[in-house]
């Protein structure tokens, strides 16, 4: 049986969400200064992303199945959760928060969200954590699509994980430049690596 273009676009969404393929996405990877998180001066780029988000893999595997059940939830690819779960709090390793919190006690969670810009939900590690945080991704990327139409569906992905990070307002309309204001100037390039890296080890829809 023949499928029609619509068709395959539906069993893509179907696989991936609705926000674009994290997989068709171009990245560069973790900056040096990321890369230098677990003492590796060898290495950067994407490498060096796949490095930390295997270190984060056992502790990430503990959350698969709440992270893919918000991603059904949401429509969102389960596998750039997991990215930003893994660059924003290391799978939650107790070498970056205590009790939920950074070390300023000034974002919480897995996803690391403020509590200056919002009302905080669940419990760090929480399904209601994360879905928030997720939510807030999305809302991101509808911002970014907003202000970029033009952009690629995988672009506005894009420009919505360094939202996510920055604050749409901070993401600009030089794509190239997607992570100029991001920390480390990397965050949606390592976030997207991290995320293709997860995609492999079934974080899917």
């Amino acid at each position: 049986m023949a499928f029609t273009h619509s068709q395959t676009e539906d069993a893509t969404m179907d696989t991936v969400g609705r926000y674009g393929d994290v997989m068709k996405i171009e990245t560069t990877g973790a900056s040096a200064a990321t890369a230098r998180q677990d003492g590796n001066n060898q290495i950067f780029g994407k490498p060096a992303s796949i490095e930390l988000a295997k270190t984060d893999l056992e502790r990430m595997n503990g959350y698969k199945d709440i992270i893919i059940k918000v991603g059904r939830k949401t429509g969102m690819d389960p596998a750039v959760i997991a990215g930003i779960i893994s660059r924003a709090s290391r799978a939650g390793s107790h070498w970056v928060m205590v009790d939920g919190w950074n070390a300023n006690r000034d974002v919480f969670g897995l996803m690391q969200i403020s509590k200056q810009w919002h009302k905080l939900k669940g419990e760090w590690n929480s399904k209601k954590h994360i879905k928030q945080g997720t939510g807030i991704l999305i809302d991101s990327i509808g911002i970014i699509q907003n202000k970029f139409p033009k952009w690629t569906k995988e672009q506005q992905l894009k420009g919505g994980i360094a939202a996510y990070c920055a604050g749409p307002q901070n993401v600009p309309a030089d794509y190239e430049k997607v992570d100029e204001n991001t920390f480390a100037k990397d965050y949606s390039n390592d976030v997207v690596a991290r995320a293709q890296f997860y995609r492999e080890q079934g974080f899917h829809l």
